[in-house]
């Protein structure tokens, strides 16, 4: 397995580059964003500009037939420059008559004077207002808004803003995601050679136990070790899966559970009182044995310690149409609500010198590797907890 730090300055080099990109993406939208509005503005001093030349014309011009024409294209032109503006709302403020003349806002035409006017000082404090002086005397103000497609764009930015902090959450979640993997993949390495170490002494052992048996001793002892032995070469199996997908064979859950069970209950304290219902028949589900059985275990020593070695620890398998449920109950000090989810996490533990790996390994195995569940089915303060694994049934069950 390789654990080099060197893929982390790739993933950092994406994670600055994208952050970069991003930023400018931004900028740049702003300044566009910008650019639009000051392109707005101009169009509506043009507009301003036509409406007062436009009633300026006949003042201004020469008498004659070539003026008339003059007049007439010049007064064209600005009529078309007027008619452009079909985008922008505007109010045409007539200071003489006190009036308010809308353009191209939506039933402007029904608005009150009253209600134009607090429009119109809306639209002040978004742009600033255009006059339009004659000889020196203001005749016109004109108020204008934002046309629609500022008014959408106004709100790009925040969209942007919210797709920058969405994409960092995702890197930060890979980050977390890649890194949990190195753990995983170090953790896996460990244990693969833990499992090798204990293999070649665990060799020995058994070599050593077929010359005793050659030898004047005790049966009984031997067969003590050769329980021993075949134990250790259990835990071998179990450490020598972990980072591997396990193979599943079809097996009786029920028989499975009978034998950690008995196991167990044979040496454990005889302050513990086990006690197990099974229904008739079997119960074929799709399971590896070592690593079951590794379940079963860790959740028989959570049990036992929540009980601080005293209690009643039940085991019950039930069935419905299309699961096998083993129900493991215990008359220890309970679980909290709050923390139903939390026992599963990595590293939590209330013993003092506990590793917090018990139950998150019972929920990777179940739920990981067999597809099933496993989760707290209730628990009361300072009565017990009731915890649940389900797996589904073979189908020809």
């Amino acid at each position: 397995m390789n654990f080099s730090p060197k893929p982390q300055y790739a993933r950092w080099f994406m994670i600055i580059s994208s952050l970069v990109i991003t930023t400018l993406i931004l900028w740049n939208v702003l300044l566009f964003f910008e650019q639009l509005k000051e392109s707005e503005r101009s169009k509506m001093e043009i507009f301003a500009a036509a409406q007062k030349a436009l009633a300026e014309t006949g003042d201004i011009l020469p008498k004659g037939k070539d003026a008339r024409q003059l007049d007439a294209s010049l007064s064209n032109l600005y009529l078309l420059i007027v008619s452009r503006n079909n985008t922008i709302p505007t109010l045409d403020y007539d200071i003489e008559d006190e009036v308010y003349m809308p353009l191209n806002i939506p039933n402007g035409d029904v608005l009150s004077q009253e209600e134009l006017a607090q429009l119109a000082q809306e639209y002040s404090l978004a742009n600033e207002p255009i006059d339009i002086v004659w000889d020196g005397v203001k005749s016109n103000t004109i108020y204008y808004g934002n046309s629609s497609i500022i008014d959408q764009l106004k709100y790009f930015p925040i969209a942007l803003l919210l797709i920058v902090v969405l994409f960092i959450a995702i890197i930060y979640f890979y980050y977390l995601t890649s890194k949990s993997s190195a753990q995983n993949l170090l953790w896996a390495g460990m244990a693969k050679e833990t499992a090798h170490q204990i293999g070649t002494p665990l060799s020995s052992l058994v070599g050593w136990t077929e010359i005793l048996k050659t030898e004047d001793v005790n049966p009984d002892y031997i067969k003590e070790m050769v329980k021993d032995i075949d134990r250790l070469e259990t835990i071998t199996d179990r450490f020598s899966k972990i980072g591997s997908i396990p193979d599943l064979v079809e097996v009786d859950i029920i028989e499975e559970t009978r034998v950690t069970f008995d196991y167990l209950e044979n040496r454990s304290s005889k302050l513990i009182k086990f006690s197990i219902d099974l229904p008739e028949g079997e119960l074929p589900v799709m399971l590896n044995k070592q690593l079951y059985g590794w379940t079963i275990e860790n959740m028989f020593k959570n049990a036992i310690d929540a009980m601080k070695g005293k209690g009643d620890l039940t085991v019950v398998i039930t069935r419905d149409a299309n699961y096998a449920k083993v129900l493991i109950s215990d008359t220890g000090k309970g679980i909290p609500k709050n923390k139903f989810n939390s026992i599963f996490e990595p590293g939590f533990t209330t013993k003092k010198r506990g590793w917090g790996l018990g139950l998150s390994l019972a929920r990777r195995i179940i739920e990981e590797y067999h597809d099933g569940r496993i989760g707290v089915l209730k628990s009361e303060i300072d009565k017990g907890t009731t915890m649940q694994i389900q797996l589904k049934l073979v189908n020809d069950a």
